[in-house]
């Protein structure tokens, strides 16, 4: 133990000792004397995209001690942990931890919907007067591959759009504005929505390799951020590889290296090992993304916020997000069942232990409340589920639009009816039905019936009739997924295994409402958190509630979830 931490025990004892005396001789306790009976300072939340359920159980034998070990081992693990909406995206995921909602109130139903007004899609968490604030000249537009980002129309980012309050606005509040509140990510939408709207966000750029931020946040960088970003520390990947962490024989996936339906990043190889390539290729900081190196830096950038922040540093608790995004990034270019899922899962583990190390030596676990969750599962690939003899293929949106603007022409003398489709939402012209002189409910109802009998298509069903239908459980998952004003007319999902994606440079994709697409840990460790499995179902929207009721404030605005008794004092 080095002195610097035997210090700090010494501190923490002695203060805990006078916090107990004077509570005990004073009738009331102020606001931080209050936090600081309760012995936190940080609450750690640490979400890892795209990380399904079973991943750590898969893996667990081949985890050392400090990471995912540390937590499976002295947390309470939540086993049987699902997502109750059914669009099972990014945003959607993390806004309901952050929130303790569903999409249906916290309004984030999908990466992308229709703005009616405007009449385009629009992303997530686009906001044109809050602009990122620039590091440098973009080093490679357009370098962005993910295909959500793609409808992006402004380069400003905010949480105007999320319609609820999340934790770190109510922990921010309730500490009348003393906690600090900070959302990191290898994305923007996943760092934003963690940080609600009284906190900060950082996000890694794949134009520039730098952790950004936008106007809403601030006037310009913080000084710890600026100097962290001088460094430019994602051009040291420049001319290396990702290669494996263990030799080949050790790895449970060793042979699933090479299969023909994974995909090569323009030369990033489906092979180890996967050369970066030189700094100036316009999917440099992209390739870096889709490797360990990605979650490490998302590591070293939240270790500048800690101490450039001086978080967990006072008598008011504060809070920190963390959404690693390597392991979803690996996935969609070489699916959850490949050699590189388990290499950037084992990697994440040392990742994850260095963190943990980082927090107790200056902070202390101790004092530490940490969860860790997912915003969704994965599906495998369809061309493995079909070696294995599952009727399964890929859909895309043209062969939506096609079908619903086949029968609308065939029915109603509508030339096209079908106005945008983004799984899972198809938007309808409600012009051209007025004045094709339609019922529009009608037209909904025989454009669903139409797309629920495409090959691949388990339902389609309008706004108007999942409303009126109230006995089937996909339709209540997907009903927690709509929003008046956001959501399409007619929902589309697809079966099992099937995959209903843009065309593009995509291997696997998550979204459904199936089992593998809901299915996340949940994991708490810390102070008063005893070490046990809990099989019963749990749902992501307890998090934030369970996180509410151990600091003593209040749940956010839109919370419907339970908090979880078995991680309560």
């Amino acid at each position: 133990m080095s002195a610097i931490r035997t210090r700090r025990r010494i501190r923490t004892a002695c203060a805990a000792l006078a916090t107990t005396c004077a509570v005990a001789s004073a009738p009331t306790a102020s606001l931080a004397e209050a936090d600081s009976h309760r012995g936190l300072r940080l609450v750690l939340q640490v979400t890892v995209d795209g990380l399904r359920g079973d991943l750590l159980e898969r893996y667990r034998a081949r985890f050392g001690p400090g990471g995912f070990q540390r937590l499976l081992e002295q947390g309470t693990v939540y086993t049987n942990a699902h997502y109750q909406h059914a669009n099972t995206e990014t945003i959607v995921g993390h806004a309901t931890l952050a929130t303790g909602a569903v999409p249906s109130l916290h309004g984030m139903v999908g990466n992308v919907w229709f703005d009616r007004e405007a009449g385009e899609l629009a992303y997530n968490i686009e906001d044109p007067d809050s602009p990122i604030l620039p590091t440098r000249e973009d080093a490679s537009e357009g370098a962005q591959v993910d295909p959500a980002q793609k409808r992006s129309r402004t380069k400003g980012r905010s949480p105007r759009a999320l319609l609820a309050t999340t934790l770190a606005d109510e922990l921010v509040n309730h500490t009348a504005g003393r906690a600090k509140a900070f959302g990191v990510s290898g994305k923007d939408r996943s760092a934003v929505a963690m940080a609600g709207h009284a906190g900060k966000a950082f996000w890694y750029s794949t134009d520039t390799g730098d952790f950004v931020t936008a106007r809403h946040y601030y006037a310009a960088y913080p000084e710890w951020a600026a100097q962290w970003n001088g460094e430019r520390k994602a051009l040291a990947f420049g001319g290396r590889v990702w290669s494996l962490l263990r030799p080949a024989s050790d790895y449970l996936l060793a042979d699933r290296d090479d299969r023909p339906y994974e995909i090569d990043l323009k030369g990033y190889g489906r092979v180890f090992p996967h050369a970066f390539g030189a700094t100036d290729h316009p999917l440099f900081f992209t390739r870096v993304l889709v490797s360990p190196e990605g979650d490490r830096l998302t590591l070293d950038f939240a270790k500048a916020l800690i101490a450039g922040e001086g978080l967990g540093q006072d008598d008011v608790p504060d809070y920190l997000s963390i959404s690693f995004s390597s392991v979803d990034a690996v996935n969609h270019f070489f699916g959850p069942s490949s050699l590189e899922n388990e290499d950037v899962v084992l990697q994440l583990d040392r990742t994850l232990a260095d963190l943990f190390a980082f927090v107790d030596e200056h902070i202390g676990l101790e004092r530490t409340l940490v969860v860790l969750s997912a915003d969704h599962g994965m599906a495998e690939m369809p061309e493995q589920m079909a070696e294995w003899g599952l009727d399964v293929g890929r859909l895309y949106p043209e062969d939506v639009l096609a079908r619903a603007n086949e029968i609308a022409k065939k029915r109603f003398g509508i030339d096209e009816v079908a106005q945008f489709f983004f799984r899972p939402s198809l938007y309808l012209d409600s012009e051209a039905i007025a004045s094709a002189g339609a019922d529009p409910a009608h037209v909904e109802r025989v454009v669903a019936s139409a797309l629920t009998g495409m090959d691949g298509i388990a339902i389609a069903v309008s706004r108007r009739e999942l409303s009126a239908r109230t006995d089937d459980d996909l339709l209540r998952r997907i009903r927690l997924n709509s929003h008046p004003s956001r959501s399409g007319d007619i929902y589309v999902a697809q079966k099992p295994y099937w995959f209903l994606s843009e065309k593009g440079p995509v291997a696997a994709m998550h979204g459904s409402p199936w089992r593998y697409d809901s299915f996340v840990p949940i994991v708490f460790l810390g102070p008063g958190v005893p070490a046990r499995r809990v099989a019963r179902t749990v749902h992501p929207a307890d998090v934030a509630p369970t996180l509410a009721n151990r600091l003593g404030i209040k749940p956010p605005s839109s919370s419907v979830g339970t908090p979880l008794g078995e991680v309560l004092p």
